[in-house]
């Protein structure tokens, strides 16, 4: 069976969430692979299309209308936040915004649900596959109709990790490349695909040991958190302390490995 929510308000707000990203995903589906204009903003990596506008649109207004009282903070821009809200939703409406431009098939919808500051709901949709991820607090974390589980690998020399660079690689010396030496030099394999939400629901699914990344953003992580926990899996900073939810620094694995991921990031 697929996830349901007992509670009532939770399952009319993940029917919009299911909702909105689907209908977002048949418009990334449409376009993909056709012409596109292309913007940047933070750098000239940091990649915006009429498609992410487009997206982000449909899923404000739909829920704006829906819920009025409800705050939004979407990546581009619109709807209003406000941190105080009892109801908050994050989105991302094309995670992966490079790929997409590229055509390289690995984007996708993600949106995320606070209630009263705690994360309870996050659905992320992959249009090319058509597969849905999502979860909701204490409900367990979904594929469709399969209950999602984290591998039970204990050994990192097996691990396949995944990881990913910020905007700002090409000026910062803050990034991630030291640690990237050190894992592909300790586990079995790692890979680094564009589309952190999907890289989270990799890790909840069980196709991925562990990821870790550092300078995301809360629209980035806000649905992907909820579904490794949900999961069974374990999310961090490199401190091995609570994962702040601006995506900072973000470590995900299946738990058993999280230690061993840790000590190989650098400070």
């Amino acid at each position: 069976m697929p996830l349901e929510a007992t509670d009532p308000e939770l399952a009319e707000i993940l029917a919009l969430a299911r909702k909105y990203a689907e209908d977002a995903g048949t418009i990334q589906r449409n376009r993909y692979e056709t012409g596109l204009t292309i913007d940047t903003k933070s750098a000239t990596i940091d990649l915006v299309t009429e498609v992410d506008r487009a997206c982000e649109e449909l899923i404000v207004t739909g829920i704006q209308t829906a819920r009025p009282g409800d705050a939004i903070l979407a990546e581009e821009g619109h709807g209003g936040d406000d941190e105080g809200a009892r109801y908050r939703w994050i989105i991302d409406p094309l995670d992966g915004t490079t790929n997409f431009a590229h055509g390289f098939p690995r984007f996708c919808v993600s949106i995320g649900v606070e209630r009263a500051g705690e994360r309870v709901l996050g659905v992320v949709y992959d249009p090319l596959l058509d597969e849905r991820f999502e979860a909701v607090r204490g409900e367990g974390a979904w594929l469709g109709e399969r209950r999602l589980a984290v591998t039970p690998e204990t050994d990192f020399g097996r691990a396949l990790v995944a990881t990913g660079f910020a905007y700002d690689v090409h000026r910062s010396d803050d990034d991630n490349l030291a640690s990237f030496r050190n894992v592909v030099k300790t586990a079995r394999g790692i890979r680094r695909d564009g589309s952190a939400a999907l890289d989270l629901c990799y890790v909840a699914a069980a196709r991925l040991d562990a990821y870790w990344e550092l300078k995301l953003h809360p629209w980035d992580v806000a649905a992907g958190f909820l579904i490794v926990e949900e999961a069974g899996g374990r999310v961090t900073n490199f401190n091995g302390g609570p994962a702040d939810r601006t995506g900072r620094e973000v470590v995900s694995s299946n738990g058993f490995l999280h230690e061993a991921l840790l000590s190989q990031l650098e400070p």
